[in-house]
């Protein structure tokens, strides 16, 4: 679809509030710390590790223990990276219907081949499927992975602010992430698309384009700027956006911008090649997309740029095959990147003039529709995540990936069976939700080891649908 982009965020350390004292009056026979890297316990040992679970939930319930608010990751290269995310699909289960970046014009997820996968409009498969963006269990999973890859924060694309098109259910889908974001502790902006403002006018929703920038500004300064989990710089926040391909006036830009205060003005930063003579001073810097020259565009991006003091977005992707010609879309570019099994990733990711950029911008989490998705897919599995975790250099693993990756999984069996489910070895009913909850918050506390077995036991004794 579009070219989009992240931003720096000057992370204050997330104050760590652990679960306190009464946790410790259980035997906690399973603490992280003695448990081997490979385990896999008996029936007999995660019967128990759930009755301990049992009695911290019993504590928890007469107000003992405390919840963390924030995932503090610890990594070793403080270059701050930030993902651009596309909150715009929809799936059959959760919204009714499928989404169009699923479909395009031709395409019809209903039709399931032998494999089991469903027809969708990519060349690439999700590693769990096409999904809804306002799924709860996809938003943990999404947002879980990020900060085990030591992803710093999102940047939404955001279509404004008004309900024409789908630009209303991509705002309330972008707005039902706040919650996750501020739980796991993730910063966020938005990237704007300035063709809306020229689409309002034409349906009716404002008088010329200015007035319909500066609603959907109003908006964003109303909205997000206010939370705490908003992306800024120098104390100022950040706004994207993609171009400016239809505002290209300086003298609009300035007028638009009136609706700021000094205080709030934002770090703006546009499309590599805008800024001087679209935005004007407006302008905070530029940021770099997926460009057919592939590496010739960084060269020239990292020697020009960084020559006038502006801000320099460095952009790692995965590749770019775009599928719209063969969704029905047409042709919307007549070339490609290849993926070159990670090797295109690692040389945008490690390419020498990164050193420069202020921060990074991965391109994209999930654009399944141009191919620039770096989230676990069939066809790459987590490596382009395996890849960050090396270069952000948290503590995590692959493995660890791997058990976010089964929360979700039984999130949804469990969903899909009884919401109260017998046990397999006992008599008695009981809601095994509440250890996949637990489980998210060993996740949060780093403690992704015992999150494993407790997914291990919930799998053996409530995984059946029976």
């Amino acid at each position: 679809m579009h070219q989009k982009q992240p931003n720096i965020y000057l992370y204050v350390a997330l104050a760590v509030i652990f679960l306190i004292s009464c946790e410790k009056e259980v035997d906690n026979s399973f603490d992280n710390a003695s448990i081997p890297s490979e385990t896999t316990l008996s029936a007999i040992d995660l019967k128990q590790l759930l009755k301990e679970e049992d009695s911290l939930l019993e504590q928890g319930e007469t107000g003992k223990i405390m919840d963390i608010t924030g995932m503090d990751v610890v990594k070793t290269n403080p270059k701050k990276v930030f993902a651009h995310y596309m909150p715009w699909f929809q799936s059959k289960p959760i919204d009714g219907y499928w989404g169009k970046h699923w479909t395009m014009a031709n395409k019809n997820p209903d039709s399931i081949d032998a494999s089991g996968k469903r027809e969708i409009a990519s060349h690439f498969y999700p590693l769990i499927g096409p999904y809804s963006s306002i799924d709860p269990d996809l938003q943990e999973y999404h947002f879980l992975m990020m900060k085990l890859a030591g992803i710093d924060g999102v940047i939404f694309d955001w279509y404004g602010s008004r309900d024409f098109y789908d630009y209303q259910i991509i705002k309330e889908a972008t707005e039902s992430f706040m919650w996750r974001l501020e739980d796991l502790g993730l910063y966020f902006s938005v990237m704007y698309e300035d063709r809306t403002a020229v689409q309002a006018v034409e349906l009716g929703f404002a008088p010329n384009k200015i007035e319909a920038a500066k609603q959907d500004f109003n908006y964003i300064k109303d909205t997000y700027f206010t939370s705490p989990r908003y992306m800024k710089w120098r104390n100022q926040p950040f706004l994207f956006v993609f171009g400016p391909h239809h505002i290209q006036e300086p003298e609009a830009w300035d007028e638009i911008f009136n609706i700021f205060t000094p205080e709030n003005k934002p770090n703006y930063l546009s499309l590599w090649g805008t800024a001087a003579n679209w935005v004007g001073e407006n302008a905070s810097g530029e940021f770099t997309w997926v460009d057919r020259t592939h590496l010739e565009a960084h060269d020239h991006y990292y020697w020009y740029y960084p020559q006038f003091n502006k801000m320099t977005v460095g952009s790692t992707y995965p590749g770019f095959i775009n599928f719209s010609e063969n969704g029905g879309w047409g042709l919307q570019h007549d070339w490609q990147i290849p993926h070159n099994n990670g090797d295109t990733f690692v040389e945008t990711l490690n390419y020498t003039h990164h050193q420069d950029a202020d921060f990074i911008q991965l391109l994209t989490w999930n654009d399944f529709g141009e191919g620039t998705m770096i989230e676990p897919t069939e066809e790459f599995g987590f490596m382009y995540l395996q890849l960050l975790q090396q270069y952000t250099g948290v503590p995590y693993t692959p493995e660890d990936l791997q058990t976010a990756l089964e929360l979700y999984q039984l999130r949804k069996v469990l969903s899909s069976s009884t919401t109260v489910a017998k046990s397999k070895t006992q008599k008695e009913y009981s809601n095994p939700v509440k250890y996949l909850d637990r489980a998210y918050l060993y996740m949060k506390k780093g403690q992704t080891k015992r999150a494993k077995l407790l997914l291990q036991a919930v799998r053996l004794f409530y995984g059946n649908k029976n």
